[in-house]
């Protein structure tokens, strides 16, 4: 007999915890979980992932921050469903699909901290509290966030760490590093260093940008790709003219070729101020980069300090200079690093484990 699961989330965006939602959903085994996915808010590129694993999929259309229609709505389709687990993912499904499915009688509630979120405030943070007390696990990715959530007052006995996991790096097709120079107008003896993330403040990208202006003071061949989007991009791209590194930043914007670029990257930053476990920072590994990245609790779940990349302090611009030209200017160390981040992730953080974790902690509950 299988298990039906029911999985909300906010959006079908390229997000951290879109993407292992899209893993899980199309990894459990079919002959063992009935996975259905329920989007509350709007859909996004992983919709035809899940579609074309052939994942049922039903959309409630939340409009409004407050929105009792919505709510209605997903209590009415959880009802149909009748899951024997539903798990939320983010705030707002935390927020609205444990309620519901707690009107609706669903024996078995899970719900998914996918990151520090110091964002919250007093309101939020007692929305987590009280419906904590009637959900039976918390999934999070890292201790860092298990720790921020229980030193907020969320019972600790009840979170399960399952890291997430990442497929073997493969590039989508073959490109060599002269024709991505190319498309690029960037000169052949190039260094690229890479940053990759949604564009809003958390992430910390002005700190990038003021290390690539450090970075111009002592060589002149290294460039920094910005590949993703986000609400700040235009202010990013105005403060890299005003500290006169536009010729030095290229913000290249939502990309679906990632793989075919993270190869000729020579290392990858992440300077943000909290994560839950980036998504960014695995792929990277998995490309075998060497990582530079902020010295926080879920980036020191990954990284391995002057073993896999180095870390430094947020907002430590300097710091992010320094190591970078350390990396460039010895490939020797930038390769053992990157290989030994590669070897990490195959060891550690495959998607077979982190859906094997699901399946258990599932088949456990639901006996």
């Amino acid at each position: 007999m299988t298990i039906r699961i029911l999985q909300i989330i906010p959006t079908l965006v390229r997000g951290g915890a879109e993407k292992q939602l899209a893993l899980l959903a199309t990894g459990l085994p079919r002959d063992r979980f009935d996975v259905h996915v329920c989007v509350l808010t709007h859909t996004g590129p992983l919709e035809s992932t899940l579609r074309e694993a052939e994942i049922p999929l039903s959309f409630i259309d939340k409009r409004w921050k407050i929105d009792p229609f919505a709510y209605w709505r997903l209590r009415k389709e959880i009802k149909r469903l009748q899951p024997d687990i539903v798990q939320t993912w983010l705030f707002a499904a935390n927020a609205y699909g444990r309620q519901a499915a707690m009107s609706t009688d669903v024996k078995h509630i899970l719900a998914s901290e996918r990151c520090v979120d110091p964002w919250k405030g007093r309101v939020q943070l007692s929305i987590d509290r009280v419906l904590a007390k009637r959900t039976e696990r918390i999934i999070t990715n890292s201790t860092g966030v298990q720790e921020f959530y229980v030193e907020r007052g969320l019972p600790g006995e009840k979170f399960v760490v399952i890291p997430n996991g990442i497929r073997p790096f493969a590039p989508a097709e073959t490109t060599s590093r002269e024709a991505l120079l190319q498309e690029l107008k960037l000169p052949a003896e190039t260094k690229l260093i890479g940053a990759v993330g949604r564009l809003w403040p958390q992430k910390r990208v002005k700190d990038l940008i003021w290390a690539t202006d450090l970075l111009q003071c002592i060589r002149d061949d290294t460039h920094m790709l910005v590949i993703g989007d986000g609400p700040q991009r235009w202010r990013l791209e105005r403060y890299a003219e005003q500290a006169n590194v536009a010729g030095k930043v290229h913000f290249l914007g939502e990309r679906s070729d990632v793989p075919r670029i993270l190869p000729h990257l020579d290392l990858l930053w992440l300077a943000s101020g909290y994560e839950g476990q980036s998504n960014a920072v695995l792929e990277g590994m998995s490309a075998g980069l060497p990582i530079v990245a902020s010295d926080i609790p879920g980036n020191r779940d990954l990284v391995v300090h002057e073993q896999t990349g180095f870390l430094v302090d947020v907002g430590d611009r300097g710091s992010f200079a320094q190591r970078a030209q350390q990396l460039l200017d010895n490939p020797e160390l930038a390769q053992r690093l990157g290989a030994a981040g590669r070897q990490r992730v195959l060891d550690e953080f495959s998607v077979e484990k982190m859906v094997a974790r699901h399946a258990s902690l599932y088949e456990q509950i639901a006996s």
